[in-house]
């Protein structure tokens, strides 16, 4: 089936969302409007950081910085949309927006789950080989390690929706969630989705193996080079600040294992819709206060930045 022929089936989708009480609508709309200003706030904000301290241009920061633009994208691919629904009461979106909004949110999915990984391993080589670090983590070594998140993400979402828009939706256009999501499309489907399953299964198993492979691989050494410190205090800071990287990884991953690794004919959409918030909204608002606002470096850098902005004001309080 061409896509032409497809397109002449269907032109838009409506979108259920999260739910029709009118009572939450309002409510919803202010969580959700809070939660998208906080996220852009955070994650531009530490990319702003960034660029201005000479001090955080090192590897780590190269990766949160690239981590807090795919968040910021990866939101606002989502977000907005579930906002307008909610205030208006237009859950219309045509079938262009649909693919478009799967493109994106598949890609940018795959890409910070690499970024994660990335980030696991630039921490292995900090803690495990200190002296080697600079050598190992090159400024070219970086950003092959960044361009083939963003090769491998914007490569399987193509065909990831290349397989989906591909198939005839001829049975309905309402679909089940608050944004266009594969499973949800596939569930709408008169077509033979077995190879999309496939590919969807294999694809997302692939990526989540090899990242949590690299993840936890790298914190079983960081670990060992814990316990093997003298300094208590110092063992006590080393694990606060891996549980925090490991409690984000676990909701990004789990919701990912949750969503993608199991038949369609055992998905609930209504559980989905809920697991699917977690990762679309309330990680990318989390990113910036796990992985740096809680860095005396970054808090270092925020307070020069003040200290500077008031000195151009010529404000001395």
């Amino acid at each position: 089936m061409t896509l032409m022929e497809n397109i002449s089936e269907v032109t838009e989708f409506i979108l259920v969302g999260l739910t029709d009480a009118l009572e939450l609508q309002v409510p919803l709309f202010l969580i959700f409007t809070l939660i998208y200003f906080i996220t852009l706030l955070g994650n531009l904000g530490m990319i702003v950081l960034i660029l201005l301290d000479f001090r955080l241009h090192t590897p780590m920061y190269f990766f949160l910085s690239n981590l807090s633009l795919v968040d910021c994208v990866y939101a606002s691919a989502v977000t907005p949309k579930v906002m307008v629904g909610l205030l208006t009461g237009n859950k219309i979106i045509s079938y262009s927006m649909c693919a478009a909004q799967t493109f994106f949110f598949v890609a940018l999915a795959i890409i910070e789950n690499f970024l994660l990984a990335w980030m696991a391993f630039d921490r292995h080589a900090a803690v495990c080989k200190p002296l080697h670090y600079t050598t190992t983590m090159t400024s070219t070594v970086c950003a092959l390690l960044v361009t083939s998140s963003y090769i491998c993400g914007l490569l399987q979402s193509s065909i990831h929706v290349a397989l989906t828009f591909h198939l005839s939706f001829c049975h309905s256009n309402v679909v089940n969630h608050f944004f266009c999501d594969i499973p949800p499309l596939l569930a709408l489907s008169c077509s033979d989705i077995n190879t999309n399953q496939i590919v969807l299964f294999t694809l997302t198993a692939c990526n989540v193996f090899f990242t949590l492979l690299v993840i936890l691989n790298s914190y079983l050494f960081i670990f060992i080079a814990i316990l093997r410190m003298h300094s208590a205090e110092g063992q006590k800071k080393a694990f606060a600040t891996c549980a925090s990287h490991l409690t984000t990884v676990s909701i990004f991953y789990g919701t990912i294992i949750f969503m993608y690794l199991q038949p369609t004919s055992s998905h609930s959409m209504d559980t989905d819709k809920m697991a699917s918030v977690f990762y679309t909204m309330i990680i990318p608002m989390l990113n910036p206060l796990v992985y740096s606002l809680r860095n005396k470096d970054v808090k270092s850098a925020f307070k020069k930045v003040v200290e500077n902005a008031k000195l151009s004001l010529g404000l001395n309080f």
